[in-house]
């Protein structure tokens, strides 16, 4: 089969590998139809975290299931399904709490920008959809592979509850599906930190009521302004840096809470000032599997459209663009047509 190969740092290409074959009884192997190029896929992409060599990447996928194990119950040959970004078991303390993305027996993917993929534990993993969707419903259905449930989490760690006001920091696809949680818990405000007038365009479709181009201090300083001085209730942190934690930290008024969803690169928590104003600090890598039936729920509906931060499809053998435009941003997010 082809799949995306990291050689290095800017170095992306499409391979022949060999196709993955059921390991065992609880394995499903899945044709992927779509995938996506993810903002946390960058860091490796531009060389912040090392690849000591070649690899599989990609960890975003939708497609129809291809092959299972003798134990897998849960999913059949030709369904449609959605694969979290990891796979998990769905049984132990740790699932049933509503945290599958550490469940004892967890696991990540590394390959799905690809034509198939191995699923361990696929009963615990895989959600297959009420009935074969449509071409239009596809890009809906990947966001929640990964980044609408993440920014779902974001906005529950947050605690966001109907009237709130709330501030989001990060414009990618994890931010806007941030401002799109919070519309769907009932924030009364919402204040998107963009400086890119198609993305807040996108975020104000999303349910964005302010947007705030600043940065930083002067960032902060703005949130302030447009909230007499206390700060959001709650905060979305969408990116994962140092100076966007402090910035989503300071905006937060005394006893809000920052609901952090950004993958950590050299972060130093200000403990201190959390201390002294009662700010909470909730969230970590979104258990995907746990929110994946009420977000589908959600899209089948119509209730939900997350699928519109794709704003560009390239087919998979073009997946070394598709990674050069994310970077050059001049994508918001790519999907990938298998």
């Amino acid at each position: 089969m082809r799949a995306t190969i990291l050689n290095a740092p800017y170095d992306i290409s499409l391979q022949e590998v060999p196709d993955p074959v059921i390991e065992a009884p609880t394995d499903a192997i899945v044709k992927v139809v779509a995938s996506c190029v993810c903002g946390s896929d960058l860091w490796s992409y531009r060389g912040v975290n090392k690849v000591p060599e070649p690899r599989q990447i990609g960890h975003e996928f939708v497609g129809i299931v291809h092959e299972v194990g003798a134990d897998v119950k849960s999913v059949r040959v030709g369904e449609f399904v959605v694969g979290p970004f990891f796979y998990s078991d769905n049984t132990c303390p740790n699932c049933r709490a509503g945290f599958t993305s550490v469940c004892v027996n967890v696991g990540g993917y590394t390959g799905c920008q690809a034509e198939y993929v191995r699923v361990p534990l696929a009963d615990g993993t895989l959600l297959a959809t009420p009935d074969f969707p449509s071409p239009e419903q596809v890009p809906d259905l990947l966001t929640l592979s990964d980044v609408m449930a993440t920014g779902w989490h974001a906005a529950v760690s947050a605690g966001v509850k109907p009237g709130m006001t709330v501030v989001v920091v990060g414009d990618g696809a994890v931010g806007l599906c941030g401002v799109l949680a919070a519309s769907e818990l009932g924030a009364g405000r919402i204040i998107a930190m963009s400086r890119h007038a198609a993305r807040q365009e996108l975020a104000r479709q999303f349910g964005a009521t302010d947007i705030v181009v600043e940065r930083g201090d002067d960032g902060v300083a703005a949130i302030h302004d447009m909230t007499s001085g206390i700060g959001a209730d709650a905060t979305l942190e969408c990116v994962g840096t140092d100076a966007s934690m402090r910035q989503a930290i300071a905006s937060t008024r005394a006893g809000g809470t920052v609901g952090f969803v950004g993958v950590p690169h050299g972060i130093k928590v200000p403990v201190g000032e959390m201390f002294t104003r009662n700010v909470g600090l909730v969230g970590g890598a979104a258990p995907v599997r746990y929110y994946l039936p009420g977000l589908m729920q959600r899209v089948w509906a119509g209730k939900l459209q997350p699928g519109k931060v794709f704003d560009l499809t390239l087919p998979l053998s073009e997946v070394a663009e598709a990674y050069k435009a994310m970077d050059e941003r001049r994508a918001i997010k790519v999907l990938l047509e298998s």
